[in-house]
């Protein structure tokens, strides 16, 4: 081999002075202080032994900074913790909550506590559905021109100092208005509606108290000559067209007869124009104030008093009174009358004047009934002639019967006239009466004699 080279034999060992030998495991690091001398003694001491062969080497210098890095990191720890639970204790009271102890979660307990945190509940999609529709059929088309023609929603009322005029408008290319009745009784030239491409234009001008009541609108849905109201296109208001002088709505009498029924609600209609006016309801005789007790009798600034559940007791003579900062104002006076006429199809009767006619006679047949003083009949009649269109004489009117004091009765009569009478007219009369509840049909038969 070369020179120079060193080669080991397997398992052979070299040792060298001061370096521990390796084995299998690191051999651990033994150290040895080494007292220092005194001042002035040069650091002399005493000679270290010589090393044993195999022992380990001198020991090596200490490390300072190692030694106090080691000594600080306990105490930066230790200092750390302390701030720790302090923040802790502290933290509580800062935020105005006591501090809640820990305690062991039990076994499938979420780790993730519950937030105290109300939630509102979802509601079903078909609710929510049901809801939008419900808007949309409330949804008004009804808006109101204000200045320099700036449009607004109307409110459910609207209060307007009497003179003023009034433009109102209603969305929709077939349009149907409703208002206060007697501005088309009396044609009244002051109101004027216009149908326009997009809306109907409704105009009042030179308003009065008696205007008062309510205004409304819908749109008409065609199909041919059938019109039907749509139920989603509609738009109503109640204006109260205020005058100090004209506390009550007019009307064209001074007397009204007011009809009560044990049955349905009677209505006293001393509407008033200003809606904040205080209103009482009096009685004539004997002369005294009636109590208002909001249950059975109320009072609506739209309607009047409202009598919920009439009885015999309220039948009489009444008045009301409205106080508005000024003299008190009376309006017209209402008779109070009580119906005891039971509700039903109508009791009819048919009469003829003679049930056996000679030729050239004039004969007449009459169908009566008897019924509530505010309940309409109508009279259809079938004839021998009809079919030939035999000319006959028909003619309805209908009065009240007072059957006591307060205690009325409407008597409705429909009459058959026959002027000359022929063969052709021989046979059976027969009347049909027809009301709200039902009809009822009579016959009588006439021959010749």
């Amino acid at each position: 081999m070369a020179s120079g080279s060193c080669h080991r034999r397997a398992g052979s060992r070299t040792a060298f002075p001061g370096v521990p030998e390796r084995t299998g495991a690191a051999a651990p690091l033994r150290t040895q202080r080494v007292p220092r001398g005194r001042a002035g003694d040069g650091g002399s001491g005493p000679a270290p032994a010589p090393p044993r062969r195999g022992a380990p080497g001198p020991p090596r210098p200490p490390r300072p900074p190692r030694r106090r890095r080691a000594r600080a990191a306990p105490a930066m720890r230790l200092w750390v913790l302390l701030s720790l639970l302090l923040l802790q204790e502290a933290l509580p009271h800062v935020i105005g909550q006591p501090a809640k102890s820990k305690r062991p979660k039990e076994p499938g307990e979420n780790k993730i506590k519950p937030v105290n945190k109300k939630l509102k509940p979802k509601t079903p999609k078909t609710k929510e559905r049901e809801s939008a529709d419900s808007s949309l059929k409330s949804q008004s088309i009804l808006t109101q021109v204000m200045d320099k023609g700036h449009v607004q929603k109307l409110a459910a009322t609207l209060s307007l100092t009497a003179g003023q005029s009034i433009e109102l408008r209603c969305k929709g290319s077939n349009v149907t208005w409703n208002y206060p009745s007697y501005l088309d009784t009396f044609k009244d030239s002051r109101l004027s509606i216009k149908q326009l491409d997009r809306y109907s234009q409704l105009i009042l001008a030179n308003s009065t108290a008696a205007d008062t009541g309510e205004y409304s609108c819908w749109l008409q849905l065609c199909n041919g000559n059938k019109c039907r109201k749509d139920e989603t296109k509609t738009g109503s208001t109640y204006i109260f067209f205020t005058d100090k002088e004209e506390l009550f709505v007019p009307t064209p009498s001074y007397f009204e007869i007011v009809y009560l029924n044990p049955d349905k609600p009677a209505v006293i209609p001393c509407r008033v124009t200003t809606p904040s006016a205080k209103v009482t309801l009096h009685r004539e005789f004997p002369a005294e104030e009636i109590e208002i007790d909001g249950t059975g009798i109320i009072y609506d600034a739209k309607k009047g008093f409202v009598f919920q559940h009439p009885t015999p007791d309220h039948k009489g003579i009444v008045y009301c009174k409205a106080e508005s900062q000024g003299a008190p104002q009376i309006s017209i006076k209402y008779h109070l009358l009580y119906v005891e006429v039971p509700k039903g199809p109508p009791s009819t009767t048919i009469a003829v004047s003679s049930s056996r006619a000679r030729l050239s006679d004039r004969v007449h047949v009459v169908c009566t009934v008897l019924g509530e003083p505010d309940v309409d009949v109508n009279f259809r009649w079938q004839y021998p002639g009809q079919e030939s269109e035999r000319p006959v004489i028909i003619q309805n009117f209908w009065r009240l019967i007072n059957r006591g004091i307060g205690h009325t009765t409407r008597i409705s009569k429909s009459v058959l006239l026959v002027e000359d009478f022929e063969d052709i007219d021989v046979g059976n009369y027969v009347c049909i009466a027809q009301n709200l509840q039902g009809e009822t049909t009579v016959a009588t038969k006439v021959e010749l004699k």
